[in-house]
């Protein structure tokens, strides 16, 4: 992906910092606006991963730090909830006039409710997915209840919240008393996804319950399972993504798919950083990636499992369209391949350092009404699949320099 910082300003003239992150291998064919949790930024992981994923879906995504927090200017002590929403509105504004009016909106947490908020009034807004979101926004007293005698007494006071200290004043909490988001729901007017941990033990699961009666359909709910309210194990933040990509497909416009040339071309773009590469083949997107332990992030399967895959797929169903030829009864075909580097079985110079040979095992499972004479023949119709041959046969590959 690309990356671009990016600052545009709030109702009250404060630069808010943030960035717009575009697909590689492809124009993004929409844009999404994403507000992070209360206390949080845009660079937050959880956020990041996200996000990620959503621009491997295409998207175009913007997200920024509220006032007062991250890059942002602005004290946090004189923000609040209302504050947020209006400058969710500063963000899409600037997506409209610098790239694209966003489609959906994505919010965690404080942020889900915010977005809530925000998507009643943007007309561009199709869809809106909401994660740990409370369904009360007042909901976050909780979070200042053992300081909110002294913020009422004194005006303020410092609060702790996840092992960082800040400013709470009494206008904060005067501000969530005057917003209801169960009046706002119902008149919510946009496709909602959302998605909540049952064990999140800040938010409590109850929250998704009352949203998503409080909501007209089109809507829905994903568990996530096992996940915590911050979404601190890459895994969740990741599906959580993912899961939002998908969903949001079937509630916004997409374009036409700009063909390649032919059925076989394929694309492979990697950015300037990592190893994680956009892949193009036909009309699929798909991801490669190296493992974590040797610098990549293990988003997609590498390069040789990409070939190993090729050579199962391939295999099980020409095994397949063989049998059907054939009338033969074929109810499962599974091919299991793994990839090595090892001496050929009639190696003369096995010591020599060179003498290693790419090797492909193959292991394959059969069911169906098929005889023992049968198997054999499928068993050497599996060396007949095209990319066994090409794997197996002197392959030329031809490399030129195109000018970008």
């Amino acid at each position: 992906m690309s990356s671009t910082k990016i600052t545009f300003k709030n109702r009250e003239g404060l630069d808010l910092n943030g960035s717009i992150e575009l697909p590689d291998n492809r124009i993004a064919h929409n844009f999404v606006l994403f507000a992070h949790c209360f206390t949080c930024n845009k660079n937050f992981f959880a956020v990041k991963n996200i996000c990620d994923s959503l621009i491997a879906h295409g998207f175009g995504v913007l997200r920024f730090d509220f006032t007062g927090l991250g890059e942002s200017e602005g004290e946090f002590e004189d923000s609040n909830f209302s504050g947020n929403v209006e400058d969710l509105f500063a963000a899409a504004q600037f997506l409209e006039e610098s790239y694209k009016a966003p489609v959906l909106l994505v919010g965690h947490s404080l942020g889900g409710a915010a977005v809530l908020y925000a998507a009643n009034k943007l007309e561009s807004v199709k869809a809106v997915a909401t994660i740990g979101a409370p369904a009360n926004i007042g909901h976050v007293k909780n979070l200042l209840k053992d300081d909110l005698d002294e913020i009422l007494k004194n005006g303020k006071a410092a609060v702790n919240i996840g092992g960082r200290n800040f400013q709470i004043k009494k206008q904060f909490l005067e501000d969530l008393e005057k917003n209801d988001l169960l009046e706002i729901i119902p008149k919510l007017n946009k496709s909602l996804l959302i998605l909540h941990s049952p064990q999140d033990s800040i938010v409590e699961i109850k929250n998704a319950e009352d949203i998503y009666l409080a909501a007209k359909h089109p809507k829905s709910f994903v568990s996530l399972d096992g996940a915590d309210h911050l979404l601190s194990n890459k895994i969740d933040s990741k599906y959580a993504g993912n899961i939002i990509g998908s969903w949001a497909h079937r509630y916004i416009d997409l374009p036409p798919e700009e063909k390649l040339q032919s059925d076989l071309d394929v694309i492979a773009h990697l950015g300037p950083e990592g190893f994680t590469t956009q892949i193009k083949a036909g009309r699929h997107y798909l991801i490669a990636d190296e493992p974590e332990k040797v610098g990549g992030n293990d988003f997609g399967p590498n390069p040789y499992e990409f070939v190993s895959a090729g050579l199962a797929a391939c295999t099980s169903m020409t095994l397949q369209m063989y049998a059907k030829r054939k009338g033969w009864k074929l109810d499962y075909v599974e091919t299991r391949v793994k990839y090595s580097r090892e001496y050929a079985a009639d190696c003369e110079q096995c010591e020599e350092l060179g003498a290693k040979i790419d090797t492909f095992h193959r292991i394959l499972k059969i069911k169906g009404d098929i005889d023992e004479a049968q198997k054999s023949r499928l068993l050497e119709i599996a060396d007949k699949c095209p990319v066994h041959k090409s794997l197996s046969t002197p392959t030329q590959i031809i490399t030129s320099l195109e000018e970008l």
